[in-house]
């Protein structure tokens, strides 16, 4: 499958409060009229005002299906096999679905490969766990194995095309954007290196470090998002020199590099999630993250298996959690909701207000491309 390119560029989104809003999946660039500070800052008071309101509203006008919400609670359970933090967004998410609905929710954590090939076995033998589940790219192999269920609740209907698969198997509970990482104790603010060519200086060297998680936020979605802008012979070219920093390969997810690069263990971390960085700062930890365009931007997208236990209470925790009232908690926890019409708490995180430029990918893309990003990562930097 050819790697979609979503490119934001910086000058083209300034009055724009959600990219899904202003263009198609495709769309290169936009052409913006000249518009005075006032003018541009009236829209932007009036997009805030606009976003919330329809945020608002739809949280009290949506409903889930009485039928399903009676089906549900007869289940009494609902098993969610995840990716998101669970102290972060798992309990609270978990926690709401449960005051409203009565319904007990059990949550196990992986990353997207973990849980896919978790689901996998346990389908293939006859016994599948799970209800839902989430991650970057855990639904495609699911969606090949017939594991994944061809259905989407009634939210989904306000998502925009791009957030949600064509074919109805899956769609996006919130948006990722991977960065560096560096602890601000350690690297004084200003000399933080600010592109890919500054990761090269040697003063760099052995004071890296990554996931070795062949996901998004490893690696080799690092490298994906290189060969992606620079082209394949550009592109490796600069990997091979990069190869000489001694990048250390952290067995964990992209969340305990940012904990060791906090802990001091190393100055910066590669493809952190951006958002984390803030959660972390706002407890009082020196950790700041860095725009380097074209910064890694990816999807984490939400499922109901096909054979699940409680096939009803999967469907209501899936409606809860991208319904307007789901998507809140999701912004109250510093995560960045897939509903256009919330908004982030920090604003700055996105492409359209933090003014960074970003590669996407779909999750089809990443997992049909992570087979040969991992054979490069293999390769060079283990």
């Amino acid at each position: 499958m050819a790697w979609l390119r979503w490119t934001l560029e910086r000058d083209d989104f300034s009055s724009i409060r959600h990219p899904a809003l202003a263009s198609s999946w495709s769309m290169s660039f936009f052409r913006k009229p000249v518009s005075t500070p006032d003018q541009v800052r009236g829209r932007r008071f009036r997009a805030h005002a606009l976003a919330a309101a329809l945020s608002l509203a739809g949280a009290c006008a949506h409903a889930a299906d009485a039928a399903l919400i009676d089906a549900a609670k007869k289940e009494g359970e609902v098993v969610w096999y995840t990716t998101q933090i669970i102290t972060q967004l798992v309990r609270p998410v978990s926690a709401a679905f449960e005051k409203k609905y009565g319904i007990k929710v059990r949550a196990t954590r992986a990353n997207s490969t973990e849980l896919a090939v978790k689901i996998i076995n346990e389908s293939r033998a006859g016994k599948p766990q799970s209800d839902v589940f989430d991650g970057t790219s855990t639904v495609v192999p699911l969606k090949k194995e017939g594991y994944a269920l061809q259905w989407l609740p009634e939210p989904a209907r306000a998502y925009p095309a791009q957030y949600k698969d064509a074919e109805g198997y899956w769609v996006a509970n919130n948006l990722f954007f991977l960065t560096p990482g560096f602890n601000t104790a350690l690297v004084p603010r200003g000399t933080e290196p600010r592109s890919y060519q500054a990761l090269l200086d040697p003063k760099w060297r052995g004071k890296m470090a990554w996931s070795t998680s062949p996901t998004s936020s490893g690696g080799p979605g690092f490298i994906g998002t290189v060969l992606t802008e620079m082209g394949n012979d550009n592109g490796m070219a600069y990997l091979r020199e990069l190869s000489k920093q001694r990048i250390a390969n952290i067995g964990s997810a992209a969340r305990e590099v940012l904990d060791q690069v906090i802990a001091g263990e190393y100055l910066l971390g590669l493809q952190i999630f951006n958002h984390h960085t803030v959660i972390s700062a706002k407890k009082g930890a020196p950790v700041d993250w860095i725009k380097m365009e074209p910064v890694t931007g990816t999807l984490s997208v939400i499922s109901v298996h096909k054979a699940a236990p409680h096939p009803n209470a999967g469907k209501l925790l899936v409606d809860f959690i991208i319904s307007p009232e789901g998507q809140q908690i999701f912004r109250a926890a510093e995560y960045l909701p897939a509903d256009p019409a919330v908004l982030p708490l920090t604003t700055s995180l996105t492409p359209e207000e933090g003014k960074f430029r970003t590669h996407f990918f779909t999750p089809e893309q990443t997992e049909d491309n992570m087979e040969a990003w991992k054979k490069v990562y293999d390769d060079l930097f283990r």
